[in-house]
């Protein structure tokens, strides 16, 4: 079987999401636990349905293969955000410990379905230390940029660095400001999503300085996300491809950059689904794939 996302641009072959019914599961678990999972605000069941009815025909028209992780008693709301429990190398699949503690088992129903698929397992960062997925972006196939916030610590890094070193040429660490504090969900992928490999969407405010001289020097063009949308998650574009991408509608300024720049935007209402849950449409999907 073919695996293997050591890109964050490349054509999505094959995908893995959640379907809220499996992890928000009703009305009723929602109001239950949305405080404990730091929500925004508590989501309304049939509004994330028919918000998750509009991203998952994208998805679908886009991606040839597409995976459904499955209900699971072990895991609770975040489960849905399936990107952060693990990264799929052309060596195999890597799991998370994640910061966030809640999240700490759905590396082990991730692993479930995809050795099911036939996806072997690289390894597993171990406790103490922490990662999630949002912090690990691929500039190219032999380039990592790694967040080191609250999420993801120097141990993590670490671990993941001796899993990859035989077929990773470059780990770049990038530090992670405080932010809105240590319960927000401030990720790497918070603050800029890859569009093609010479184009990113990004919010410049939380990036250090050599990252962003770093980005330019490799010839990477920045679009800027203002202040309102990268509240509401303006800088969390999924490409689809190289050209085409999606995000939360309503962050009409940086659809409309993208639009000059010739990209195919496409956009769901996420108010509930991905707002409240501070989770865009890269969170919502594990690609295992891109070709």
């Amino acid at each position: 079987m073919s695996f293997g996302c050591q890109s964050m641009t490349k054509k999505i072959k094959k995908i893995v999401i959640k379907h809220p019914n499996d992890a928000f599961i009703s009305q009723e678990h929602l109001s239950k636990h949305w405080k404990e999972y730091g929500y925004v605000e508590e989501p309304d069941f049939n509004s994330v349905l028919k918000e998750y009815e509009s991203f998952e025909k994208v998805i679908k028209d886009h991606v040839e293969e597409v995976y459904y992780l499955p209900k699971a008693e072990t895991v609770g709301l975040d489960s849905i955000y399936t990107h952060d429990s693990l990264k799929i190398t052309k060596k195999g699949a890597i799991y998370f410990n994640t910061g966030k503690k809640l999240r700490q088992k759905e590396g082990f129903e991730m692993e479930r379905l995809l050795e099911e698929k036939g996806i072997p397992t690289l390894g597993r960062i171990q406790s103490p230390g922490l990662m999630e997925g949002g912090d690990v972006l691929w500039l190219n196939e032999d380039t990592v940029l790694i967040g080191r916030g609250y999420r993801t610590n120097d141990e993590g890094i670490r671990q993941f660095t001796e899993l990859t070193k035989n077929f990773i040429k470059e780990i770049i660490v990038i530090p992670m400001p405080h932010g809105e504090g240590e319960e927000a969900c401030l990720h790497l992928m918070s603050i800029i999503s890859m569009i093609h490999d010479k184009l990113a969407v990004v919010y410049s405010k939380y990036m250090p300085v050599f990252m962003r001289e770093l980005l330019l020097e490799r010839g990477i063009e920045l679009l800027e996300v203002n202040d309102k949308e990268y509240d509401y998650l303006g800088s969390n574009v999924l490409a689809l491809d190289e050209k085409n991408c999606m995000l939360v509608a309503g962050n009409d300024e940086i659809e409309s950059l993208l639009k000059e720049k010739g990209c195919n935007v496409y956009t769901y209402e996420g108010k509930n689904m991905s707002y409240y849950g501070t989770g865009g449409p890269t969170c919502l999907t594990c690609p295992v794939y891109r070709d």
